[in-house]
């Protein structure tokens, strides 16, 4: 009872909080464009953010379970809060990229964090393991369909122009505002989980040394090429490609949101998808086989002659590039032990962080010099990733799947 409650909470925490990052991911960059920061500037900000996301995600990979799980997603939910709250007051540069990092701020236009990286180790404890990869399936369902319908919410500014009669810069602070308080929300939704979600209440708990060197091994390398994957992806954070259109094609907010709308309908749709692929194919082959062609129409969307075609190359990346999600943390959680489960999740969202805020930060540079340059580099990153990956990882197999882990090691 109290499990399926738990997760329950957890996806409604998750929605909540992906909504946010969805809003922010189409509007920061014009948002931080419109107050006079440059191109260079905007990444940093983005970076600054996803930095600050790198670290909670280490300190909850590393404490999040003696400081105990709920506590910490409470705190991270009020320190989001708090750092929305700040944007929708200051314009000021210093202020921007410090409270960016200390609360967190998220541009990537994905839900991925520290939050992310705890809630990620605890599901999996609500459910049996033939039901694993379906649990984070439904859970990154919601977290898209947040993101939808955060992106449908960029409108929201256009809206208030309008009605209110106030200026874009003055309706991009009401919508900062408005996401302070959907944080904080989260925090209170938190508040309800059992203590049955913190690692102290199961069956094995925590001691570093029972961390063995082929754990930390396996564990090191799928973060290290994570790494990669996630270089590639901070050059394409949302709030950049949302900008790339809207500079390249002139694409105005509210065709904006439409098109985020649908691109985040169809990586939710995915997550089900991938799930439903990888009981066939297994979870290494989904990740690769459907990662790789999402790179490839990536890599061609700058080619495209008109901003409708450029839709479309974007649209059917996006219908296959997140399939490699609910499948790769369902690896992630199977190769290890369950008390191991917040370490392994910690320390690979934190090195995808810290890739995250790197690419981010180089994004903008890249922009001023070529317009289209992360979507070439991040393309090619990515297409990387999925070869080295396969090649390390195609003959070691979950528990559920063929060969056995403990051969496999």
């Amino acid at each position: 009872m109290h499990r399926g409650r738990d997760g329950t909470l957890i996806y409604a925490a998750g929605f909540i909080r992906s909504t946010t990052v969805g809003l922010v991911g189409v509007v920061l960059a014009i948002h931080l464009s419109q107050i006079g920061l440059s191109t260079a500037a905007i990444g940093a900000v983005i970076g600054s953010g996803l930095a600050g996301a790198a670290v909670a995600t280490l300190i909850v990979g590393l404490n999040g379970d003696t400081f105990g799980r709920q506590r910490t997603l409470i705190a991270i939910a009020v320190l989001s809060a708090l750092g929305y709250l700040a944007f929708a007051v200051s314009n000021r540069f210093p202020v921007l990229i410090t409270v960016a990092f200390l609360g967190m701020l998220n541009g990537m236009g994905r839900d991925r964090g520290a939050a992310t990286a705890l809630e990620q180790a605890i599901l999996p404890e609500t459910t049996g393991p033939e039901r694993r990869t379906w649990s984070l399936a439904w859970y990154n369902l919601g977290l898209d369909l947040g993101l939808a319908c955060g992106a449908l919410a960029a409108a929201i500014p256009s809206a208030l122009i309008t009605w209110l009669d106030v200026d874009q810069v003055s309706a991009h602070r009401w919508t900062f505002f408005a996401c302070a308080a959907l944080s904080a929300g989260t925090a209170f939704l938190y508040m309800g989980l059992s203590r049955h979600v913190e690692i102290q209440a199961s069956r094995e708990r925590q001691i570093p040394a029972a961390f063995d060197r082929s754990t930390r091994r396996i564990v090191g390398k799928l973060a290290a090429l994570f790494g990669i994957d996630s270089l590639g992806g901070g050059l394409l954070s949302s709030a950049l490609i949302a900008y790339w259109f809207f500079r390249r094609y002139g694409l105005s907010e509210a065709e904006l949101a439409l098109l985020f709308f649908a691109a985040r309908v169809l990586n939710a749709a995915s997550h089900l998808m991938a799930a439903w692929l990888a009981r066939r194919i297994g979870l290494v082959n989904t990740m690769v086989f459907t990662h790789l062609p999402s790179s490839l129409l990536l890599i061609a969307t700058p080619f495209a002659p008109s901003g409708a075609a450029a839709t479309v190359l974007f649209l059917a990346r996006e219908a296959l590039v997140e399939m490699d999600v609910p499948t790769r943390q369902s690896y992630v959680m199977a190769i290890v032990r369950p008390h191991e489960r917040t370490f392994a999740s910690g320390v690979t969202n934190v090195t995808r962080t810290v890739a995250w805020a790197i690419g981010s930060t180089l994004a903008g540079s890249m922009m001023q010099q070529m317009l289209a340059a992360p979507l070439f580099v991040g393309g090619a990153l990515k297409i990387v990733y999925d070869l080295v990956l396969y090649r390390a990882f195609r003959d070691i197999r979950p528990p559920e799947e063929s060969r056995p882990m403990a051969a496999a090691r």
